[in-house]
């Protein structure tokens, strides 16, 4: 029987720490918690226990009193992302409060072609900060955005449980489960772009 060796991450080849960072020293990016993502044609499998973590890690961020930003993604009117809508608006377990500002995005990446990163200066948080990420769906926004945050020189952390993806078709033909999807998108995170931690509670004050 063959034994599968796992190879040295990138992370590992190039020196970079794989420590988790400290809620209270961390901004929070709350991605794309729309109402699309819990019903029709893109609901995600685990959605709900996604965004109860997300709830919980929120209601962290805010009693430290850390900077928050909150990201939507806007497809335009009649789509499953129209934010003028009920479908494409932030569910309101996690719906932003005064203060905590909310930027709108077009691509994967939410650093692209939008005004996070401003955002992100405007609250003191500058390239080399820790981001907390938390959001929809893992294999595409939240996985972009990592790697968005990576390229310009921030050092992003994904919180597993407050994300969640759904099945989808293989380049064979064959169904790629959510759970082998998830997976493999926060593999690919911790391949180079950022650290993952399994749990709201694993994320130190």
């Amino acid at each position: 029987m063959t034994t599968i060796q796992s190879s040295a991450s990138l992370r590992t080849v190039v020196g970079l720490d794989d420590s988790a960072p400290r809620l209270r020293e961390s901004a929070l990016i709350m991605i794309d918690y729309q109402n699309t993502y819990r019903t029709g044609v893109m609901a995600l499998e685990g959605a709900e226990q996604a965004l109860a973590a997300g709830a919980r890690l929120l209601a962290r961020a805010r009693a430290a009193g850390i900077p928050i930003v909150h990201i939507v993604n806007d497809g335009g009117v009649g789509t499953p992302y129209d934010i003028r809508a009920e479908i494409g608006a932030i569910s309101a377990e996690v719906a932003p409060v005064d203060g905590e500002p909310v930027v709108v995005k077009q691509f994967p990446n939410a650093f692209h072609a939008t005004e996070l990163e401003q955002t992100l200066r405007d609250s003191g948080v500058e390239p080399g900060a820790d981001l907390v990420l938390a959001g929809f769906m893992t294999h595409m926004c939240v996985g972009h955005t990592a790697q968005g945050a990576f390229n310009l020189g921030y050092r992003p952390t994904v919180v597993a449980e407050t994300t969640a993806t759904r099945a989808l078709t293989g380049p064979d033909g064959g169904v790629v489960s959510a759970a082998t999807l998830q997976t493999a998108a926060l593999t690919t995170i911790t391949d180079l772009f950022g650290v993952v931690v399994p749990t709201v509670d694993a994320l130190l004050e």
